[in-house]
Protein backbone atom coordinates (compact mmCIF):
# COMPACT_ATOMS: atom_id res chain seq x y z
CA UNK A 1 0.00 0.00 0.00
CA UNK A 2 1.64 3.54 -0.88
CA UNK A 3 0.80 6.88 -0.17
CA UNK A 4 0.21 9.43 -3.01
CA UNK A 5 -0.61 12.96 -2.91
CA UNK A 6 -0.48 15.85 -5.89
CA UNK A 7 -1.41 18.97 -6.40
CA UNK A 8 -4.12 21.00 -8.70
CA UNK A 9 -4.22 24.17 -9.42
CA UNK A 10 -7.77 25.42 -10.64
CA UNK A 11 -6.96 28.69 -12.45
CA UNK A 12 -9.49 32.04 -12.23
CA UNK A 13 -12.22 31.25 -14.68
CA UNK A 14 -11.74 33.30 -18.26
CA UNK A 15 -14.99 35.25 -17.53
CA UNK A 16 -13.44 36.37 -14.34
CA UNK A 17 -10.41 37.57 -15.54
CA UNK A 18 -11.63 41.28 -15.48
CA UNK A 19 -11.75 41.13 -11.88
CA UNK A 20 -8.45 42.36 -9.55
CA UNK A 21 -8.68 39.63 -6.97
CA UNK A 22 -6.80 36.37 -8.52
CA UNK A 23 -9.58 33.60 -8.03
CA UNK A 24 -7.64 30.42 -8.46
CA UNK A 25 -7.84 27.65 -5.87
CA UNK A 26 -4.91 25.02 -4.94
CA UNK A 27 -5.86 21.57 -3.63
CA UNK A 28 -3.80 19.22 -2.32
CA UNK A 29 -5.73 15.47 -2.98
CA UNK A 30 -4.15 12.02 -0.77
CA UNK A 31 -5.14 8.55 -1.62
CA UNK A 32 -3.48 5.40 -1.05
CA UNK A 33 -3.01 2.49 -3.81
CA UNK A 34 -2.64 -0.75 -3.27
CA UNK A 35 0.10 -1.95 -5.39
CA UNK A 36 0.98 -5.68 -5.74
CA UNK A 37 4.80 -6.50 -7.10
CA UNK A 38 5.71 -10.23 -8.20
CA UNK A 39 9.41 -9.60 -7.37
CA UNK A 40 8.68 -8.71 -3.82
CA UNK A 41 5.97 -11.66 -3.30
CA UNK A 42 8.78 -13.98 -4.52
CA UNK A 43 11.34 -12.85 -1.51
CA UNK A 44 9.06 -13.22 1.32
CA UNK A 45 10.39 -16.54 2.96
CA UNK A 46 7.24 -18.37 4.20
CA UNK A 47 8.55 -20.43 7.95
CA UNK A 48 6.73 -23.51 7.20
CA UNK A 49 8.18 -26.22 9.47
CA UNK A 50 10.50 -23.12 11.29
CA UNK A 51 9.82 -23.72 14.66
CA UNK A 52 13.00 -21.85 15.62
CA UNK A 53 12.59 -18.07 16.91
CA UNK A 54 16.21 -17.74 16.55
CA UNK A 55 16.25 -18.89 12.83
CA UNK A 56 12.95 -17.47 11.41
CA UNK A 57 14.28 -14.24 12.83
CA UNK A 58 18.03 -14.22 11.47
CA UNK A 59 16.89 -16.04 8.14
CA UNK A 60 14.60 -13.05 7.35
CA UNK A 61 11.34 -15.77 7.75
CA UNK A 62 8.09 -13.07 7.70
CA UNK A 63 6.99 -13.49 11.80
CA UNK A 64 3.89 -12.57 12.77
CA UNK A 65 4.27 -10.52 15.86
CA UNK A 66 2.88 -11.95 19.05
CA UNK A 67 5.40 -10.73 21.32
CA UNK A 68 2.93 -8.31 23.03
CA UNK A 69 0.76 -11.53 24.21
CA UNK A 70 4.46 -13.15 25.32
CA UNK A 71 5.35 -9.58 27.66
CA UNK A 72 1.49 -9.97 28.79
CA UNK A 73 1.59 -13.81 29.56
CA UNK A 74 5.15 -13.43 31.32
CA UNK A 75 4.24 -10.61 33.58
CA UNK A 76 0.32 -11.74 34.29
CA UNK A 77 1.22 -15.71 35.88
CA UNK A 78 3.52 -18.31 36.53
CA UNK A 79 2.74 -21.70 35.28
CA UNK A 80 0.78 -22.07 32.53
CA UNK A 81 -1.36 -24.76 30.23
CA UNK A 82 -2.14 -24.47 26.88
CA UNK A 83 -4.12 -26.70 24.22
CA UNK A 84 -3.96 -26.12 20.51
CA UNK A 85 -4.12 -28.09 17.69
CA UNK A 86 -1.15 -29.48 15.98
CA UNK A 87 0.84 -27.50 13.67
CA UNK A 88 -1.09 -24.08 15.46
CA UNK A 89 2.51 -22.80 16.00
CA UNK A 90 3.02 -24.27 19.60
CA UNK A 91 6.25 -24.88 19.22
CA UNK A 92 7.61 -21.51 17.77
CA UNK A 93 5.84 -19.92 21.03
CA UNK A 94 8.00 -21.86 23.28
CA UNK A 95 10.96 -20.93 21.47
CA UNK A 96 9.51 -17.33 21.42
CA UNK A 97 9.45 -17.57 24.97
CA UNK A 98 12.98 -19.20 25.44
CA UNK A 99 14.67 -16.24 23.58
CA UNK A 100 12.98 -14.09 25.68
CA UNK A 101 14.12 -15.33 29.01
CA UNK A 102 17.32 -15.87 28.00
CA UNK A 103 17.45 -12.10 27.46
CA UNK A 104 18.29 -12.71 23.62
CA UNK A 105 16.96 -8.70 22.59
CA UNK A 106 18.64 -7.99 19.62
CA UNK A 107 16.03 -11.21 18.29
CA UNK A 108 12.94 -8.73 19.42
CA UNK A 109 14.42 -5.91 17.42
CA UNK A 110 11.46 -3.93 16.22
CA UNK A 111 9.19 -6.29 17.90
CA UNK A 112 6.23 -4.76 20.17
CA UNK A 113 8.27 -6.23 23.18
CA UNK A 114 11.11 -4.23 22.46
CA UNK A 115 9.23 -1.20 23.94
CA UNK A 116 7.30 -3.14 26.66
CA UNK A 117 10.55 -4.73 28.00
CA UNK A 118 12.96 -2.53 29.76
CA UNK A 119 15.15 -5.43 32.08
CA UNK A 120 16.07 -8.01 29.32
CA UNK A 121 17.18 -10.40 32.78
CA UNK A 122 18.94 -13.92 31.52
CA UNK A 123 17.09 -16.83 33.15
CA UNK A 124 18.16 -20.43 33.35
CA UNK A 125 15.85 -22.32 30.69
CA UNK A 126 14.75 -25.43 30.99
CA UNK A 127 13.43 -26.86 27.58
CA UNK A 128 11.38 -29.95 26.49
CA UNK A 129 10.07 -30.76 23.18
CA UNK A 130 8.41 -34.25 23.46
CA UNK A 131 7.29 -33.75 19.73
CA UNK A 132 10.10 -35.75 17.88
CA UNK A 133 9.89 -38.99 19.65
CA UNK A 134 7.78 -42.05 18.62
CA UNK A 135 6.36 -43.44 22.76
CA UNK A 136 5.00 -46.13 20.90
CA UNK A 137 8.25 -48.75 22.30
CA UNK A 138 8.55 -49.41 26.15
CA UNK A 139 11.09 -47.32 27.77
CA UNK A 140 11.37 -44.51 25.47
CA UNK A 141 10.43 -41.88 27.78
CA UNK A 142 12.20 -42.98 30.53
CA UNK A 143 15.25 -42.64 27.92
CA UNK A 144 13.60 -39.17 27.10
CA UNK A 145 13.39 -37.67 30.40
CA UNK A 146 17.00 -39.07 31.60
CA UNK A 147 19.18 -38.07 29.02
CA UNK A 148 17.58 -34.52 29.27
CA UNK A 149 17.92 -34.57 33.49
CA UNK A 150 21.52 -35.95 32.88
CA UNK A 151 22.71 -33.42 30.63
CA UNK A 152 21.69 -30.90 32.84
CA UNK A 153 23.35 -32.30 36.17
CA UNK A 154 26.87 -32.02 34.04
CA UNK A 155 26.12 -28.04 34.11
CA UNK A 156 24.82 -27.59 37.34
CA UNK A 157 25.74 -30.47 39.28
CA UNK A 158 24.44 -34.01 40.77
CA UNK A 159 23.29 -34.89 43.94
CA UNK A 160 24.23 -38.14 45.27
CA UNK A 161 21.32 -39.18 47.60
CA UNK A 162 18.67 -38.29 44.79
CA UNK A 163 17.80 -41.15 42.73
CA UNK A 164 14.05 -40.13 41.42
CA UNK A 165 13.78 -38.27 38.07
CA UNK A 166 11.21 -35.61 39.84
CA UNK A 167 14.06 -35.22 42.62
CA UNK A 168 17.11 -35.04 40.82
CA UNK A 169 15.06 -31.94 38.45
CA UNK A 170 14.30 -29.95 41.79
CA UNK A 171 17.96 -30.18 42.81
CA UNK A 172 18.73 -28.88 39.17
CA UNK A 173 16.25 -26.11 39.36
CA UNK A 174 18.10 -24.98 42.98
CA UNK A 175 21.52 -25.01 41.57
CA UNK A 176 20.65 -23.22 38.80
CA UNK A 177 18.56 -20.57 40.59
CA UNK A 178 21.86 -20.18 42.85
CA UNK A 179 23.87 -19.75 39.85
CA UNK A 180 21.92 -17.12 37.68
CA UNK A 181 20.69 -15.30 40.50
CA UNK A 182 17.25 -15.92 38.97
CA UNK A 183 14.38 -18.20 39.29
CA UNK A 184 14.55 -21.12 35.83
CA UNK A 185 11.71 -20.83 32.94
CA UNK A 186 11.03 -24.38 31.92
CA UNK A 187 9.19 -25.00 28.63
CA UNK A 188 7.70 -28.08 27.92
CA UNK A 189 6.21 -28.80 24.53
CA UNK A 190 3.59 -31.47 23.36
CA UNK A 191 3.36 -32.91 26.83
CA UNK A 192 1.03 -34.99 26.34
CA UNK A 193 2.60 -36.74 22.78
CA UNK A 194 3.89 -39.81 24.96
CA UNK A 195 -0.13 -40.43 25.59
CA UNK A 196 -1.32 -39.70 22.67
CA UNK A 197 0.98 -42.17 20.77
CA UNK A 198 -0.28 -45.20 22.69
CA UNK A 199 -4.01 -44.20 23.92
CA UNK A 200 -6.49 -46.65 23.38
CA UNK A 201 -3.71 -49.22 21.90
CA UNK A 202 -3.47 -52.13 24.62
CA UNK A 203 0.59 -51.52 23.93
CA UNK A 204 2.27 -53.37 27.10
CA UNK A 205 5.26 -52.16 29.14
CA UNK A 206 7.72 -54.17 29.68
CA UNK A 207 8.03 -54.11 33.56
CA UNK A 208 10.30 -55.99 36.00
CA UNK A 209 9.97 -59.64 36.43
CA UNK A 210 7.17 -61.10 35.02
CA UNK A 211 4.78 -57.75 35.89
CA UNK A 212 2.91 -56.00 33.27
CA UNK A 213 1.05 -52.68 32.77
CA UNK A 214 -0.46 -51.11 30.10
CA UNK A 215 1.86 -48.39 28.92
CA UNK A 216 -0.90 -45.96 28.57
CA UNK A 217 -1.20 -45.75 32.60
CA UNK A 218 3.01 -46.20 32.61
CA UNK A 219 3.53 -43.44 31.04
CA UNK A 220 0.98 -41.39 32.49
CA UNK A 221 2.83 -42.25 36.00
CA UNK A 222 6.24 -41.35 34.64
CA UNK A 223 5.00 -37.89 33.90
CA UNK A 224 3.03 -37.59 37.16
CA UNK A 225 6.25 -37.89 38.88
CA UNK A 226 7.93 -35.79 36.57
CA UNK A 227 5.71 -32.79 36.33
CA UNK A 228 5.12 -33.24 40.56
CA UNK A 229 8.82 -31.11 40.39
CA UNK A 230 6.89 -28.03 40.13
CA UNK A 231 5.02 -28.38 43.36
CA UNK A 232 8.30 -28.99 45.07
CA UNK A 233 10.35 -26.62 43.30
CA UNK A 234 8.07 -23.48 43.91
CA UNK A 235 10.37 -21.53 44.70
CA UNK A 236 13.00 -21.96 41.97
CA UNK A 237 10.36 -20.91 39.09
CA UNK A 238 9.94 -17.99 37.38
CA UNK A 239 7.75 -19.35 34.65
CA UNK A 240 6.49 -22.80 33.17
CA UNK A 241 4.38 -23.44 30.08
CA UNK A 242 3.21 -26.71 29.03
CA UNK A 243 1.59 -27.13 25.48
CA UNK A 244 -0.18 -30.24 24.29
CA UNK A 245 -2.90 -31.00 22.41
CA UNK A 246 -5.28 -32.17 25.16
CA UNK A 247 -5.42 -31.54 28.76
CA UNK A 248 -5.41 -34.94 30.61
CA UNK A 249 -6.70 -33.55 34.02
CA UNK A 250 -8.68 -36.70 34.40
CA UNK A 251 -6.65 -38.85 34.76
CA UNK A 252 -3.71 -37.23 37.04
CA UNK A 253 -1.18 -35.93 35.11
CA UNK A 254 -1.21 -33.13 36.58
CA UNK A 255 -2.51 -34.50 40.52
CA UNK A 256 1.11 -33.88 41.41
CA UNK A 257 1.91 -30.22 41.42
CA UNK A 258 0.06 -27.08 41.86
CA UNK A 259 -2.30 -27.05 38.82
CA UNK A 260 -1.62 -24.56 35.78
CA UNK A 261 -3.35 -22.24 34.53
CA UNK A 262 -5.09 -23.23 31.29
CA UNK A 263 -5.25 -20.13 29.40
CA UNK A 264 -6.87 -22.58 26.20
CA UNK A 265 -10.12 -20.41 26.40
CA UNK A 266 -9.09 -16.84 28.09
CA UNK A 267 -10.17 -14.42 25.47
CA UNK A 268 -7.07 -12.67 26.45
CA UNK A 269 -4.71 -14.93 24.62
CA UNK A 270 -7.00 -16.54 22.08
CA UNK A 271 -5.03 -15.37 19.03
CA UNK A 272 -1.64 -16.46 20.61
CA UNK A 273 -1.34 -18.93 18.17
CA UNK A 274 -2.70 -18.84 14.52
CA UNK A 275 -3.14 -15.63 12.71
CA UNK A 276 -5.95 -13.24 12.67
CA UNK A 277 -8.02 -11.73 10.07
CA UNK A 278 -6.13 -8.87 10.58
CA UNK A 279 -2.66 -9.54 11.16
CA UNK A 280 -3.10 -11.57 7.46
CA UNK A 281 -4.43 -9.00 5.64
CA UNK A 282 -1.35 -6.82 7.08
CA UNK A 283 1.23 -9.27 6.92
CA UNK A 284 0.48 -11.01 3.73
CA UNK A 285 -1.14 -8.03 1.67
CA UNK A 286 1.17 -8.65 -1.38
CA UNK A 287 0.63 -12.49 -1.14
CA UNK A 288 -3.17 -12.12 -1.02
CA UNK A 289 -3.08 -10.54 -4.28
CA UNK A 290 -0.54 -12.78 -6.32
CA UNK A 291 -2.67 -15.42 -5.14
CA UNK A 292 -5.49 -13.78 -6.06
CA UNK A 293 -3.73 -13.06 -9.95
CA UNK A 294 -2.54 -17.02 -10.09
CA UNK A 295 -6.15 -18.18 -9.32
CA UNK A 296 -8.03 -15.51 -11.78
CA UNK A 297 -9.54 -14.09 -8.55
CA UNK A 298 -10.06 -10.33 -7.44
CA UNK A 299 -9.08 -9.35 -3.88
CA UNK A 300 -12.23 -9.65 -2.06
CA UNK A 301 -13.03 -13.03 -3.92
CA UNK A 302 -9.65 -14.46 -2.84
CA UNK A 303 -10.46 -13.26 0.80
CA UNK A 304 -13.61 -15.04 0.58
CA UNK A 305 -12.09 -18.16 -0.41
CA UNK A 306 -9.19 -18.04 2.41
CA UNK A 307 -11.63 -17.76 4.99
CA UNK A 308 -14.00 -20.39 3.80
CA UNK A 309 -11.10 -22.82 3.42
CA UNK A 310 -8.64 -22.23 6.47
CA UNK A 311 -10.37 -19.62 9.03
CA UNK A 312 -12.97 -20.55 11.47
CA UNK A 313 -11.52 -21.36 14.42
CA UNK A 314 -12.45 -19.85 17.71
CA UNK A 315 -11.27 -20.47 21.24
CA UNK A 316 -13.34 -18.45 23.74
CA UNK A 317 -16.78 -16.95 24.29
CA UNK A 318 -15.22 -13.46 22.24
CA UNK A 319 -15.25 -15.41 19.19
CA UNK A 320 -11.81 -13.99 17.20
CA UNK A 321 -11.23 -15.60 14.10
CA UNK A 322 -8.18 -17.25 13.79
CA UNK A 323 -6.91 -18.85 10.64
CA UNK A 324 -4.82 -22.05 10.77
CA UNK A 325 -1.29 -20.99 10.09
CA UNK A 326 0.50 -24.05 8.84
CA UNK A 327 -2.52 -24.40 5.67
CA UNK A 328 -2.20 -20.39 5.32
CA UNK A 329 1.36 -20.08 4.61
CA UNK A 330 1.30 -23.05 2.72
CA UNK A 331 -1.12 -21.55 -0.06
CA UNK A 332 0.89 -18.60 -0.06
CA UNK A 333 3.73 -20.26 -0.31
CA UNK A 334 2.45 -22.62 -3.08
CA UNK A 335 -0.37 -20.37 -4.78
CA UNK A 336 -2.77 -23.49 -4.51
CA UNK A 337 -5.86 -23.70 -1.70
CA UNK A 338 -5.22 -27.29 -0.90
CA UNK A 339 -5.88 -29.47 2.53
CA UNK A 340 -2.41 -29.01 3.56
CA UNK A 341 -3.20 -29.12 7.45
CA UNK A 342 -5.24 -32.58 6.96
CA UNK A 343 -2.70 -34.12 4.90
CA UNK A 344 0.38 -33.33 6.67
CA UNK A 345 -0.79 -36.06 9.28
CA UNK A 346 -3.61 -38.67 10.34
CA UNK A 347 -5.12 -38.18 14.07
CA UNK A 348 -4.96 -41.95 14.24
CA UNK A 349 -5.85 -41.87 18.31
CA UNK A 350 -9.10 -40.55 17.15
CA UNK A 351 -9.71 -43.15 14.73
CA UNK A 352 -9.22 -45.48 17.48
CA UNK A 353 -11.59 -43.44 19.73
CA UNK A 354 -14.00 -43.52 17.32
CA UNK A 355 -14.34 -47.02 17.10
CA UNK A 356 -14.63 -47.70 20.12
CA UNK A 357 -17.66 -44.82 20.29
CA UNK A 358 -21.07 -45.41 20.55
CA UNK A 359 -21.10 -41.93 19.70
CA UNK A 360 -21.69 -41.04 15.40
CA UNK A 361 -20.22 -37.64 14.20
CA UNK A 362 -24.14 -36.42 13.50
CA UNK A 363 -24.93 -36.93 17.09
CA UNK A 364 -22.07 -34.40 18.00
CA UNK A 365 -21.60 -31.66 15.42
CA UNK A 366 -23.82 -28.60 15.43
CA UNK A 367 -24.52 -28.82 19.06
CA UNK A 368 -24.19 -26.47 21.88
CA UNK A 369 -22.04 -27.97 24.88
CA UNK A 370 -20.84 -26.64 28.33
CA UNK A 371 -17.18 -25.91 28.84
CA UNK A 372 -16.76 -29.65 31.30
CA UNK A 373 -18.41 -31.60 28.23
CA UNK A 374 -15.63 -30.81 25.67
CA UNK A 375 -12.61 -28.66 27.47
CA UNK A 376 -11.03 -31.58 29.82
CA UNK A 377 -10.21 -34.91 28.57
CA UNK A 378 -12.21 -37.57 30.01
CA UNK A 379 -10.84 -40.77 30.79
CA UNK A 380 -13.53 -43.11 28.56
CA UNK A 381 -13.60 -43.93 25.50
CA UNK A 382 -17.48 -43.86 24.86
CA UNK A 383 -16.73 -40.27 24.54
CA UNK A 384 -14.31 -38.69 21.94
CA UNK A 385 -15.95 -34.99 21.67
CA UNK A 386 -13.07 -33.20 24.12
CA UNK A 387 -10.32 -35.15 21.71
CA UNK A 388 -12.09 -34.21 18.80
CA UNK A 389 -12.43 -30.91 19.69
CA UNK A 390 -9.21 -30.36 21.29
CA UNK A 391 -7.16 -31.58 18.42
CA UNK A 392 -8.55 -29.16 16.00
CA UNK A 393 -11.62 -31.03 13.97
CA UNK A 394 -14.37 -29.46 15.80
CA UNK A 395 -14.37 -25.80 17.33
CA UNK A 396 -16.31 -23.17 18.57
CA UNK A 397 -18.99 -21.66 16.32
CA UNK A 398 -21.34 -19.51 18.45
CA UNK A 399 -21.97 -18.77 22.03
CA UNK A 400 -24.91 -18.80 24.24
CA UNK A 401 -23.95 -16.50 27.12
CA UNK A 402 -27.35 -16.99 28.86
CA UNK A 403 -26.91 -20.89 29.31
CA UNK A 404 -22.85 -20.46 29.00
CA UNK A 405 -22.98 -23.20 26.17
CA UNK A 406 -20.60 -23.60 22.86
CA UNK A 407 -21.66 -24.46 19.50
CA UNK A 408 -19.47 -26.48 18.60
CA UNK A 409 -18.82 -27.52 14.65
CA UNK A 410 -16.53 -28.28 11.74
CA UNK A 411 -14.15 -24.62 11.77
CA UNK A 412 -13.63 -24.62 7.65
CA UNK A 413 -14.07 -26.48 4.47
CA UNK A 414 -10.89 -27.97 5.05
CA UNK A 415 -11.08 -29.97 8.05
CA UNK A 416 -14.50 -30.61 7.45
CA UNK A 417 -13.85 -32.59 4.05
CA UNK A 418 -10.87 -34.15 5.28
CA UNK A 419 -12.30 -35.92 8.49
CA UNK A 420 -15.62 -36.16 7.14
CA UNK A 421 -13.73 -38.47 4.03
CA UNK A 422 -11.50 -40.25 6.99
CA UNK A 423 -14.48 -40.83 9.06
CA UNK A 424 -16.26 -42.35 6.32
CA UNK A 425 -13.48 -44.42 5.20
CA UNK A 426 -12.96 -46.29 8.19
CA UNK A 427 -16.59 -46.28 9.04
CA UNK A 428 -17.86 -47.75 5.86
CA UNK A 429 -14.86 -49.74 4.88
CA UNK A 430 -15.62 -49.31 1.12
CA UNK A 431 -13.52 -50.56 -1.40
CA UNK A 432 -13.40 -47.57 -4.28
CA UNK A 433 -12.28 -44.29 -3.04
CA UNK A 434 -14.22 -42.01 -1.30
CA UNK A 435 -12.64 -38.96 -2.86
CA UNK A 436 -13.02 -40.00 -6.46
CA UNK A 437 -16.89 -41.24 -5.48
CA UNK A 438 -17.48 -37.64 -4.26
CA UNK A 439 -16.31 -35.74 -7.31
CA UNK A 440 -18.74 -38.21 -9.57
CA UNK A 441 -21.84 -37.43 -7.07
CA UNK A 442 -21.03 -33.83 -7.05
CA UNK A 443 -20.59 -33.90 -10.87
CA UNK A 444 -24.13 -35.58 -11.35
CA UNK A 445 -26.11 -33.36 -8.92
CA UNK A 446 -24.52 -29.98 -10.77
CA UNK A 447 -25.78 -31.15 -14.25
CA UNK A 448 -28.91 -32.53 -12.60
CA UNK A 449 -28.56 -35.90 -13.44
CA UNK A 450 -30.45 -37.61 -10.96
CA UNK A 451 -30.22 -41.02 -12.51
CA UNK A 452 -26.80 -41.20 -12.80
CA UNK A 453 -26.84 -40.08 -9.02
CA UNK A 454 -29.16 -42.89 -7.94
CA UNK A 455 -26.30 -45.17 -9.69
CA UNK A 456 -23.53 -43.66 -7.98
CA UNK A 457 -25.12 -44.27 -4.72
CA UNK A 458 -26.32 -47.63 -5.51
CA UNK A 459 -22.80 -48.87 -6.31
CA UNK A 460 -21.32 -47.30 -3.27
CA UNK A 461 -23.77 -48.78 -0.68
CA UNK A 462 -23.36 -51.88 -2.35
CA UNK A 463 -19.31 -51.95 -1.69
CA UNK A 464 -19.62 -51.24 1.67
CA UNK A 465 -19.12 -55.04 3.32
CA UNK A 466 -22.37 -56.71 4.91
CA UNK A 467 -20.52 -56.65 8.54
CA UNK A 468 -20.76 -53.23 8.67
CA UNK A 469 -24.21 -53.20 8.08
CA UNK A 470 -25.05 -56.20 10.17
CA UNK A 471 -26.72 -54.87 13.45
CA UNK A 472 -28.59 -56.73 16.31
CA UNK A 473 -31.77 -54.72 16.43
CA UNK A 474 -34.12 -52.53 14.30
CA UNK A 475 -32.94 -49.59 16.10
CA UNK A 476 -29.13 -49.91 15.71
CA UNK A 477 -30.23 -51.03 11.38
CA UNK A 478 -31.82 -47.52 11.39
CA UNK A 479 -29.09 -46.21 13.02
CA UNK A 480 -26.64 -47.60 10.79
CA UNK A 481 -28.29 -46.26 7.78
CA UNK A 482 -28.87 -42.73 9.83
CA UNK A 483 -25.63 -41.97 9.95
CA UNK A 484 -24.38 -43.87 6.58
CA UNK A 485 -26.46 -41.00 4.80
CA UNK A 486 -25.16 -38.61 6.92
CA UNK A 487 -21.75 -39.30 5.71
CA UNK A 488 -22.31 -39.45 2.32
CA UNK A 489 -24.46 -36.02 2.84
CA UNK A 490 -21.36 -33.97 4.37
CA UNK A 491 -19.48 -35.68 1.88
CA UNK A 492 -21.13 -34.08 -0.88
CA UNK A 493 -22.00 -30.69 1.15
CA UNK A 494 -20.12 -28.66 -1.71
CA UNK A 495 -23.60 -27.61 -2.52
CA UNK A 496 -26.14 -26.59 0.23
CA UNK A 497 -27.41 -29.03 1.92
CA UNK A 498 -30.05 -29.97 4.57
CA UNK A 499 -30.83 -32.84 7.18
CA UNK A 500 -33.69 -33.47 8.76
CA UNK A 501 -34.96 -29.85 8.07
CA UNK A 502 -37.98 -28.63 10.05
CA UNK A 503 -40.66 -27.23 7.93
CA UNK A 504 -44.33 -26.26 9.17
CA UNK A 505 -45.85 -29.69 8.19
CA UNK A 506 -43.02 -32.26 9.28
CA UNK A 507 -39.34 -32.88 8.50
CA UNK A 508 -37.51 -33.41 5.04
CA UNK A 509 -34.87 -36.04 5.39
CA UNK A 510 -32.90 -34.12 2.83
CA UNK A 511 -32.92 -31.53 0.51
CA UNK A 512 -29.45 -30.48 -1.72
CA UNK A 513 -29.86 -27.27 -3.57
CA UNK A 514 -27.33 -26.15 -6.21
CA UNK A 515 -26.80 -23.11 -8.11
CA UNK A 516 -29.45 -24.51 -10.84
CA UNK A 517 -31.24 -27.29 -9.43
CA UNK A 518 -33.17 -28.56 -6.16
CA UNK A 519 -33.53 -32.22 -4.89
CA UNK A 520 -35.82 -32.57 -2.26
CA UNK A 521 -35.31 -36.33 -0.77
CA UNK A 522 -37.58 -38.75 1.51
CA UNK A 523 -35.70 -41.90 2.69
CA UNK A 524 -37.86 -45.02 3.35
CA UNK A 525 -36.24 -48.49 5.25
CA UNK A 526 -37.89 -51.45 3.45
CA UNK A 527 -40.67 -49.37 2.51
CA UNK A 528 -41.07 -48.36 -1.24
CA UNK A 529 -40.51 -45.22 -2.91
CA UNK A 530 -44.47 -44.38 -3.58
CA UNK A 531 -45.01 -43.51 -0.13
CA UNK A 532 -41.73 -41.55 0.49
CA UNK A 533 -42.91 -39.48 -3.03
CA UNK A 534 -46.76 -39.52 -1.19
CA UNK A 535 -44.91 -38.32 2.05
CA UNK A 536 -43.24 -35.69 0.00
CA UNK A 537 -46.43 -34.09 -1.59
CA UNK A 538 -48.53 -34.82 1.76
CA UNK A 539 -46.26 -33.07 3.95
CA UNK A 540 -45.65 -29.66 0.98
CA UNK A 541 -41.76 -30.41 1.42
CA UNK A 542 -41.92 -28.63 -2.44
CA UNK A 543 -44.12 -25.73 -1.43
CA UNK A 544 -41.19 -23.19 0.03
CA UNK A 545 -40.02 -23.61 -3.46
CA UNK A 546 -42.92 -22.78 -5.90
CA UNK A 547 -41.48 -19.10 -6.79
CA UNK A 548 -37.62 -20.80 -6.77
CA UNK A 549 -36.76 -20.57 -10.87
CA UNK A 550 -34.29 -23.50 -10.19
CA UNK A 551 -35.39 -26.73 -11.57
CA UNK A 552 -36.98 -28.77 -8.76
CA UNK A 553 -36.80 -32.93 -8.62
CA UNK A 554 -39.26 -34.84 -6.20
CA UNK A 555 -37.14 -38.59 -5.31
CA UNK A 556 -38.20 -41.20 -3.19
CA UNK A 557 -35.98 -43.44 -1.72
CA UNK A 558 -36.37 -47.07 -0.02
CA UNK A 559 -33.33 -48.85 1.09
CA UNK A 560 -33.33 -52.46 2.05
CA UNK A 561 -31.67 -53.28 5.63
CA UNK A 562 -31.07 -56.81 3.70
CA UNK A 563 -28.80 -55.88 0.94
CA UNK A 564 -27.87 -52.59 2.63
CA UNK A 565 -28.17 -50.38 -0.97
CA UNK A 566 -31.17 -48.92 -2.75
CA UNK A 567 -34.58 -50.95 -3.15
CA UNK A 568 -36.66 -49.15 -4.97
CA UNK A 569 -36.48 -45.74 -6.66
CA UNK A 570 -38.72 -42.69 -8.22
CA UNK A 571 -38.06 -39.50 -9.27
CA UNK A 572 -40.33 -36.64 -10.58
CA UNK A 573 -39.40 -33.42 -11.79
Amino acid sequence: MVECSFTAIYPTPPHHKKRKKDLSVSVEFRFFVITYHPENAAIMKYPIGIQSFDQLITDGYVYVDKTDLVYDLVKSGKIYFLSRPRRFGKSLLVSTLKCYFEGRKELFKGLAIEKLETEWAEYPVFHIDFNGDNFTQSGILEQKIEGHIAQWEKIYGKSQELTTVGDRFAYVLKQAHKKYGHRCAVLIDEYDKPILDVLDTGYKARMSGEEERLLEDHHREILKGFYSVFKAADQDLQFVLLTGVTKFSQVSVFSGFNQPKDISMDKRYEALCGITQKEMEHYFAEPILALAEELNQTREGMLRQLKAQYDGYHFSDKMTDIYNPFSLLNAFDQERLRDYWFASGTPTYLIRLLNHSHENLDEMTGRYYRPEEFVDYKADVEKPLPMIYQSGYLTIKDYDPEFGRFLLDFPNNEVKNGFVILIAASYLQTKDSVSNWIIEMVSSLRRGNPEIFRKLLTSFLADIPYSMRRKENEREKERYFHYTFYLILRLISVYTVYTEKQQSEGRVDCIIETPDYIYIFEFKLDGTAEEALQQIEEKGYARPYEADKRKLYRIGVSFSSETGTVDDWKCIP
